[in-house]
């Protein structure tokens, strides 16, 4: 990857990326219901993208790990499958303290644009990180059918599935 290129590009990508997902709305950097088209999506590619120089040797698991700790602001073990209880959930939404944008949607997005940038980047996804991402897009598929007013929840799980297909043979 360019060191001063940071967003979605087909371009740039690895062809086995471009493969596993001929959608469009993937390769989307201005689409909000794509893994990089919001700001935190872009961000964590990014991040993804710097974390990757700095440590090119280390698992992709310690980029996660850093991400998951520092945007959830939550120990790395506590990212687990507690965070699809659909209670759980329902009271997190239904508590005013609770910043659902930064605990839910940011974090998860987060994590999911971090193991998808490694699938555009080098064309494969780690074993060890895709249960991790099994569990930020599972989360986001509960969050969205809990927005029962929301006109795109409809497209925006759509396109998690989309994802989910990947994650089982990348």
């Amino acid at each position: 990857m360019e060191e001063d290129f940071y967003g979605i590009d087909k371009e740039r990508a690895h062809t086995r990326a471009l493969e596993l997902i001929p959608e469009a709305f993937f390769w989307s950097g201005i689409d909000e219901l794509a893994p990089f088209g919001s700001d935190e999506g872009f961000t964590a590619l990014s991040e993804f993208r710097r974390w990757k120089r700095v440590f090119p040797d280390k698992p992709i698991l310690g980029c996660l790990q850093w991400t998951i700790e520092s945007v959830g602001e939550m120990e790395f073990a506590e990212y687990n499958e507690s965070l699809l209880d659909r209670k759980r959930i329902q009271a997190q939404l239904e508590n005013s303290d609770f910043d659902e944008h930064q605990y839910i949607y940011t974090l998860d997005v987060s994590v999911i644009a971090t193991g998808f940038g490694q699938l555009i980047d080098e064309g494969t996804i780690d074993p060890e990180i895709k249960p991790i991402l099994r569990l930020a897009i599972d989360r986001q598929k509960l969050w969205a059918g809990f927005a029962s007013q929301w006109k795109f929840k409809e497209e925006y799980i759509q396109r998690l599935q989309v994802l989910s297909r990947v994650l089982k043979v990348a």
